[in-house]
């Protein structure tokens, strides 16, 4: 494979962990952003976005304690949700896997497998 996977994990999350298990499987060793302890800048989250195809607000894990607290029903542009992943990464939904000018959100787990065609 010539093009690296860069993969946004929790190792705490079932479905981020099933995720990397099976690109592993299929014998691909990606580079992994623990991005909880590094989150990514304003430049790559926007980047990981537009390579999703989505609006910010798509990303955003809505079942979190601090979206319910901070977040829920209050409405922002998208540079206002990319504040606030930014601030509260856990927001960021999870697992991420990118490839070159793809990315795929990693739920169910084998959508990942799509960046590997």
């Amino acid at each position: 494979m010539a093009e690296t996977i860069t993969f946004y994990h929790n190792p705490r999350c079932s479905k981020s962990r099933n995720a990397l298990a099976l690109l592993e499987e299929k014998g691909v060793t990606p580079d992994v952003v623990l991005y909880l302890e590094t989150p990514p800048d304003r430049v790559t989250l926007t980047d990981i976005i537009a390579k999703l195809g989505i609006s910010p607000h798509d990303l955003i894990r809505t079942g979190e304690d601090i979206y319910k607290a901070e977040y829920k029903g209050k409405e922002f542009d998208d540079s206002g949700w990319i504040d606030a992943m930014l601030a509260h990464p856990k927001l960021i939904e999870r697992p991420i896997a990118v490839r070159g000018h793809r990315a795929i959100i990693g739920r169910p787990p084998e959508n990942v497998l799509t960046l590997l065609d």
